[in-house]
């Protein structure tokens, strides 16, 4: 590849990154082509945060994961995730879609992973956490006005019910240890909620491993090896 070439493929890779936080990793040994999804920021659904707030759109994410799954030269997919958390729809939009992929797929929790981060984390094929990153579980929250009716808390529990079904369902994690962790009231001085960093998201069952992107890549790779054979 000739230098215009690659400096084309920089100027592509770069705006990419800025646009969407996403591009293809291809230059490894292995020569497999690996896609990187980074969820940065707070999760945004259908309404538009302020420009300040770095946010990760699921507009943006959807068709790009659905195009994934259609492309036959895309081996795997890496989702690197720092998220304060964010609409519970559109995280669980991306969650479910992730967790549909055919070809293998690895999280790396960085920073933190809060909220609907956490089904995010688990949606993956295998997640991998660092040392110091943590996740926060608590229960749904709602913002603005809320009509204090029996049709609302329904609503609010059906919605978590759905988030705990999810984690449980990609993850090693009882549902009696992610309630107990999302009920708890001591550990967060003005809310209702856990918080466990790094080993303890591990030693919890809601993570696989303790690792950093190295170690994700690598284990990509192997899954990638296993999936073509």
């Amino acid at each position: 590849m000739g230098n215009e070439e690659n400096k084309e493929k920089e100027e592509q890779n770069d705006e990419r990154i800025q646009e969407i936080g996403q591009l293809t990793l291809d230059e490894n040994e292995k020569k497999f082509n690996i896609h990187l999804l980074s969820v940065i920021g707070e999760i945004e659904g259908h309404e538009c945060l302020s420009s300040n707030t770095k946010t990760t759109k699921y507009e943006h994410v959807l068709p790009q994961l659905a195009a994934i799954e259609d492309n036959k030269n895309i081996d795997g997919l890496l989702v690197i995730i720092n998220t304060v958390g964010g609409d519970v729809e559109a995280g669980l939009a991306i969650s479910e879609m992730i967790s549909s992929l055919s070809i293998p797929t690895v999280s790396l929790v960085l920073g933190g992973s809060h909220s609907i981060g956490v089904p995010l984390a688990t949606s993956t094929d295998y997640s991998f956490i660092v040392p110091t990153a943590t996740m926060m579980i608590h229960p749904v929250r709602m913002n603005g006005m809320i009509i204090g009716v029996r049709q609302s808390y329904d609503y609010f529990k059906r919605i978590q019910d759905r988030i705990v079904s999810f984690i449980v369902n990609h993850s090693k994690i009882t549902e009696e240890k992610l309630l107990t962790f999302m009920l708890d009231t001591e550990t967060l001085t003005r809310d209702i909620g856990s918080i466990l960093v790094g080993k303890e998201a591990v030693e919890a069952g809601i993570i696989n491993e303790i690792g950093g992107i190295k170690d994700a890549l690598q284990k990509l790779y192997v899954m990638i090896e296993n999936n073509s054979n």
